[in-house]
């Protein structure tokens, strides 16, 4: 069975990849500068960063939930 460390270093390092593998993908694609600056025009994002960034996304909200869930020791009450 994993222990919280070991998920945690799971979810840290899937969110890394996750976040990398994105960032190159993002670089790939070729600037076109638009030639009307007053106004704002839709750019289509492919479906795999669009995947990325929700991922990345949910995976900080997950770590932040282990965090103020379950870092802290239980105190026994009697």
């Amino acid at each position: 069975m994993l222990h919280h460390r070991q998920i945690l270093g799971i979810i840290a390092s899937l969110g890394l990849v996750m976040g990398m593998a994105s960032g190159v993908e993002a670089s790939e694609q070729s600037v076109q500068h638009p030639t009307s600056t007053n106004q704002f025009r839709s750019i289509e994002q492919p479906l795999s960063l669009k995947i990325g960034v929700t991922a990345g996304g949910l995976t900080l909200i997950g770590l932040e939930l282990w965090w103020f869930l379950f870092s802290k020791k239980q105190v026994n009450t009697r």
